[in-house]
């Protein structure tokens, strides 16, 4: 019998959205390993530069003339993306990448939240915040972390929250490819300045280029493109619960390829923000459709 033509596509999807995740994940491990090299700040102008490149020759964008109002939404945009970026690689200094990425996941959250009216999802709320006060340096039985790494990761978090807001903006008015692209580019020019600052002349050594264009592709190119596939394929519910897994699978990245062991009161809390993000993804979808607020390619 002849498989159903929606099934293959629904296993597509699947199977692009775990990929896609797993890829953002093995890219910011190698990113990780950059940071003795180039820095935090020079490990994210290397990722968002070649990024751009990459995106700019499939998509061109120096062939679209754009209005006023059209510029200004993709300069705050990319500002939003760059800043988001810098700041969670300056987290990876001295987190651990599941540690990091759960804290970052407090964004999206937030986002779905605050557009609900629902009691419950202040439950939601509240066990995120159970993860958050158990990844804090206050209680005993685990290796303490460094505050100012916490604070980097909610910064991202937060910068994840008008990253979605703006580029929901963005891609109302311009196609969605031509925006990531554009967006991508802004996002370059506002932090390599802060690469230049922080790696120098190190940024130009040939031997960071193929580790530089391979967390390039790993962490934007691949998986933006993998998610658009999941965007369209997928209900926007499943979408939402499937990418409430990648702290998970931020934590496997990180203990496979980084050696980053979490303990039980850490995985606790990284399951905490997981329930909160898969509960409050269901709980919208049932009023209305869920924002696809976790996507790095939300336009």
């Amino acid at each position: 019998m002849a498989a159903s033509p929606i099934l293959d596509r629904t296993a597509v999807a699947l199977v692009a959205v775990f990929v896609a995740m797993a890829s953002v994940q093995t890219g910011a491990s190698l990113a990780k390993q950059l940071f003795p090299l180039a820095g935090a700040t020079g490990a994210t102008t290397l990722r968002l530069v070649f990024a751009a490149l990459l995106l700019a020759a499939v998509w061109r964008p120096w062939r679209q003339r754009l209005a006023r109002a059209e510029v200004r939404a993709i300069a705050a945009y990319g500002l939003a993306l760059g800043a988001m970026n810098l700041s969670f690689y300056l987290s990876l200094r001295t987190l651990p990448l599941g540690i990091a990425v759960a804290l970052e996941f407090t964004g999206p959250l937030a986002v779905a939240v605050l557009g609900s009216r629902r009691v419950v999802d202040f439950v939601w709320v509240a066990l995120a915040a159970v993860g958050i006060v158990l990844i804090l340096p206050v209680f005993g039985g685990s290796a303490p972390l460094d505050p100012g790494g916490i604070a980097w990761a909610l910064v991202a978090g937060a910068c994840w929250g008008l990253y979605i807001h703006f580029g929901k903006r963005a891609g109302d008015v311009i196609h969605g490819g031509l925006v990531t692209s554009l967006g991508m580019i802004v996002a370059a020019l506002f932090v390599v300045p802060f690469g230049v600052v922080g790696a120098g002349t190190t940024l130009l050594d040939p031997r960071l280029l193929p580790l530089g264009i391979g967390v390039a592709i790993l962490s934007s190119a691949l998986p933006y493109s993998l998610e658009m596939i999941g965007l369209q394929r997928l209900p926007a519910r499943t979408f939402g619960v499937l990418m409430s897994l990648e702290p998970a699978l931020a934590a496997l990245s990180g203990w496979l390829i980084l050696g980053e062991l979490l303990d039980g009161k850490q995985l606790l809390a990284v399951g905490c923000v997981m329930a909160a993000s898969v509960g409050s993804t269901l709980g919208a979808a049932r009023s209305r459709d869920v924002p696809r607020a976790a996507s790095r390619a939300v336009t």
